[in-house]
């Protein structure tokens, strides 16, 4: 039943993706020709149709390519708005292409340009629609897949656990087979028995969850499943050492799981970054100069010291490199080991106004076209924390096998400054596992519109914070 809705659903995205090609065009043409411009001479509607059929299975083509006609019932929803963006990037780069091969000069490129927005737009709304509404109905237990667990230990408890917390998922939980018995709900029987009770009932899915001292019984498991035609998924034990994207090479015919795989490491990738690291810091640079040479007269003409903070900090490969700032606290003897908080003592008063709008790390654009910085990457520590969270906080030390960053995913999340530590290092993690040139601008984006502000409050300094030495409590 569930592969019958599977393809039905399939169908219908399908069908519904080629309605959205004709309905975007008509709406670019419509926007090009009767909204922004009011020329007399273009070509007809119908022409614009046919050049649309031609792009029916290239899109096809595309989005079976990227998976988007797969199951959907457990990923994000912006892995799959990312998915689209790549797709339909292709399919106009395509367009453009077939334009200038075939020489068709009388298509406007600005309704090419208008449809690949509007055709993105309307379907991710599509899917974003239909993702709500099949969710709402598998709450409701209907078109659900009915899953048998093998295993009766931690890692199945696991599996369980996150399918009856994902209601919206769709799994519904017929029982287990194991050799113990103190598992959850209904037992079918031994793993010896797994090929009858697979022959006398019928599981959408085998969902195969051992612990390592039943690791023996696989091999018996996967024949199992194989004889009678039922599909089988697999969690390995050492399922949290794991990432959600694992790299498998392989030696001669035995394949190997790189535990942690980093994107960065393709030359390609590392281009790209640095390529965008450059241009954009280049941009930035001259774009934030007037703030840039306001906020050195303001520091030199309010306060004592140097007008650039220098600190070592910790970066790629775990070398230690010197990261720029605007000073914004006063010269202390804890400046290379102190931890800023909101409500630092040590912060001048116009300190706290740079640091409230993030104005104090504009000097690390510079950081970034000396490349020992990028401008999205986890954020760098001093060595004096490094030292200390490597051996309290798990995978920290991850987060030095790609460039830092002057804003990254934690930061746009709100895990920033005097935060969890713990929070900022999972989203560190799954930064550099799932990397790509889209989320870097992505996260640049949503760092203009929300990430300049930092939730650091303005000091208001009276005499009560002031000792005799004239130095702030």
């Amino acid at each position: 039943m569930i592969k019958e809705n599977q393809n039905l659903l399939n169908k219908v995205n399908a069908l519904s993706d080629i309605l959205i090609l004709f309905i975007s065009m008509a709406l670019a043409y419509s926007i090009r020709f009767f909204i922004f411009s009011s020329d007399t001479y273009y070509l007809k509607f119908n022409v614009y149709m046919q050049f649309t059929l031609f792009l029916v299975p290239v899109n096809i083509a595309l989005y079976m390519f990227f998976n988007l006609y797969n199951s959907v019932r457990a990923s994000l929803f912006s892995k799959e708005c990312i998915k689209i963006i790549k797709s339909n990037t292709l399919l106009i780069a395509f367009c453009l292409s077939a334009l200038f091969v075939f020489k068709l000069v009388d298509i406007s490129r600005w309704i090419i340009v208008i449809f690949y927005f509007v055709n993105t737009i309307l379907v991710m709304s599509k899917r974003f629609l239909l993702k709500t509404i099949l969710s709402s109905i598998r709450k409701s237990g209907l078109n659900l897949k009915h899953v048998l667990i093998v295993g009766g230990g931690e890692t199945a408890s696991e599996y369980l656990k996150v399918i009856k917390d994902n209601k919206s998922y769709g799994y519904s939980y017929a029982g287990y087979v194991a050799n113990s018995s103190n598992f959850y709900d209904k037992k079918f029987g031994d793993y010896s028995k797994l090929l009858d009770i697979l022959y006398k009932f019928k599981f959408d899915e085998v969902v195969c969850a051992l612990d390592i001292e039943d690791a023996k019984y696989l091999e018996e498991i996967v024949s199992a499943c194989e004889k009678s035609g039922t599909k089988i998924s697999i969690i390995p034990f050492c399922y949290k050492y794991i990432p959600s994207k694992p790299y498998i090479d392989q030696i001669g015919s035995i394949p190997i799981i790189n535990v942690r795989r980093i994107p960065l490491d393709n030359f390609g990738n590392a281009f790209m970054k640095r390529a965008l690291d450059i241009m954009g810091s280049l941009i930035l640079i001259i774009l934030t100069s007037p703030i840039m040479i306001f906020t050195t007269l303001i520091i030199k003409c309010t306060s004592k010291g140097p007008i650039i903070f220098k600190q070592p900090r910790v970066g790629l490969n775990k070398n230690t490199f010197t990261m720029y700032k605007f000073r914004s606290m006063k010269v202390n003897s804890d400046e290379q080991t102190g931890w800023s908080t909101n409500n630092d003592p040590r912060k001048t008063r116009f300190g706290s106004l740079i640091r409230k709008f993030s104005i104090d790390e504009l000097p690390q654009f510079f950081n970034v076209l000396k490349g020992d910085m990028s401008l999205v990457g986890p954020r760098p520590e001093i060595p004096h924390f490094v030292d200390e969270f490597k051996n309290e906080i798990p995978l920290y030390m991850v987060k030095h096998q790609v460039k830092p960053g002057i804003t990254g995913l934690a930061q746009v999340n709100g895990f920033r400054g005097d935060t969890s530590i713990k929070k900022r290092i999972e989203y560190d993690i799954y930064y550099i596992e799932n990397w790509d040139i889209l989320m870097d601008i992505v996260i640049l984006l949503q760092t203009a519109f929300k990430g300049f502000k930092n939730n650091e409050k303005i000091v208001k300094k009276n005499r009560e914070t002031i000792n005799n030495n004239g130095v702030e409590l």
